[in-house]
Parts: C-alpha cells; sequence; structure tokens
C-alpha cells in the first residue's frame, strides 16, 4: 500500500530560518522598542526612549514607558555582540526616573562601541542626559528639550537632609551633562533655575537650534546625518584597531 506524505518541503531551505529572524526582529520592536539593521554599509542596532522612563516603580498600563530593566541588558548585550558595530538611540521622551536615566546614560557613555544619539520630539528633563552621553548627538530642528531642577514625588519632609539630597542629585546630573557635552555647569544651572519662561516652573524650554548653540547638544540633522555620523565613527574605530 502506497501511503501519501503531504509535508511540503520548502523551495529555499532558508526560508524558515529568514521567517524566524524576521518573528524576533517584530517582538524586539513590539516588546523593546528596538532592531538590528544589518542591511547596510555596517550593522547597526537602533535602540528607541520614548513614553516615560520607568525606574523602581510600575507606571500606569496605559503610559508609553522605556523600561531601564529592559534597556540595561540589551546595552551589554551589544557591547559584546561582534556583529553589532554601533549604536543609535533614538529619543523621543518626556523624561521619568532620574536614577534609572541616569543608570542607562552612564552605560551609554562607558560603551566602546560607537554611539550616536538623535532628539525627535522631545528630549525632555532626564533625557537630556540620554541624550548628551553619546559620541555625537543630534536634534531636528523642530525638537524642543525641557531643563529643569531634580523633583520628587512622594512623601518629601521638610528638613534639611532632604534639601540636601535634591542638592546633591541635582549636583550629579549637572556633573554629568557638563561632562559630556559642551556646555558650562555655569550656563546649565542658569537654564534650569530660570522663572521667566515655564508659566507654573522653573526651568527652560530649548529647541533644536537653541540645544545646539549653548552646546548642549553637537548638531541639528535628521536620521541621514545620525546614520552618516554613525558610520564615520565605526570607520575610525575599526581603523584604531587595524
Amino acid at each position: 500500500m502506497c501511503t501519501r506524505n503531504d509535508t511540503t518541503i520548502p523551495s529555499n531551505p532558508a526560508e524558515p530560518v529568514v521567517q524566524q529572524e524576521e518573528n524576533v526582529q517584530e517582538q524586539n520592536i513590539r516588546e523593546f522598542g528596538s532592531i538590528i539593521s544589518t542591511k547596510g554599509k555596517y550593522a547597526i542596532h537602533c535602540l528607541t526612549i520614548v513614553g516615560q522612563i520607568e525606574g523602581h516603580f510600575l507606571l500606569p498600563g496605559q503610559s508609553k514607558s522605556t523600561k531601564y530593566e529592559h534597556v540595561i541588558p540589551q546595552l551589554v548585550a551589544i557591547e559584546e555582540e561582534p556583529s553589532i558595530q554601533g549604536l543609535l538611540v533614538v529619543l523621543n521622551t518626556v523624561g521619568g526616573d532620574v536614577e534609572a536615566g541616569l543608570a542607562i546614560a552612564e552605560l551609554l557613555a562607558g560603551m566602546k562601541k560607537p554611539v550616536v544619539s538623535l532628539v525627535l520630539g522631545g528630549g525632555h528633563s532626564i533625557g537630556v542626559p540620554l541624550a548628551v552621553c553619546a559620541d555625537k548627538s543630534f536634534i531636528a530642528g523642530s525638537a524642543t528639550m525641557t531643563v529643569h531642577p531634580v523633583r520628587m514625588s512622594g512623601l518629601v519632609l521638610g528638613v534639611p537632609q532632604t534639601y540636601n539630597y535634591f542638592e546633591r542629585m541635582q549636583e550629579r546630573i549637572v556633573k554629568f551633562v557638563c561632562n559630556n557635552s559642551k556646555i558650562t555647569p555655569e550656563k546649565f544651572k542658569e537654564m534650569m533655575m530660570n522663572t521667566g519662561e515655564l508659566a507654573t516652573d522653573v526651568g527652560s524650554v530649548l529647541d533644536g537650534t537653541a540645544a545646539v548653540e549653548c552646546g548642549l547638544i553637537d548638531h541639528i540633522g535628521s536620521l541621514k546625518d545620525a546614520i552618516k555620523a554613525l558610520y564615520n565613527l565605526i570607520e575610525q574605530n575599526n581603523s584604531s584597531l587595524e
């Protein structure tokens, strides 16, 4: 008796592997907001930091957020993955948890692989250190960045120790931003404490041109400019390793 085998053998044996890779890419975009691009001149990893940066406490389910426990392992993996040659960080964030944002920024600043940042829409509050920590930083002309003092949610005790803690936290941010950009501490603090720009708050809102003029961001540019700069950094990095 003859038996019939209905199993379909794919004409291209590589198709299942390609489909599997595409599924992984789609999952990474949905869950982590990241993707590895291997079709260009160099293999680069694109990481997006969007919405509110989530720290030790969960944000409401309807909030767009970037979770630091997702980003930190990704950065370690990117640094140790030989096939990835550079990292593009795209920001559109309102800010969020100060310590979580600084933790991510410190990791980005300490990477040996080339890193380029691009601010689209907004890079507000703790998004400022995340934007300036790259080897090269770009901002779209229509994007904005809000610089303001540290705020604390929850129970705050009106005692000297609380104010000292706020001051030390603020100094950490000022030091990091000034060490990773061309802005001076005096200018940055002046913008943080500006009382004449925001109606119900203290601080400054900078558009793309103002962010570059004060030395906070390196260049005004778009995606093509950021990728071109990243490719140049990769080539410089490769030359130094030869």
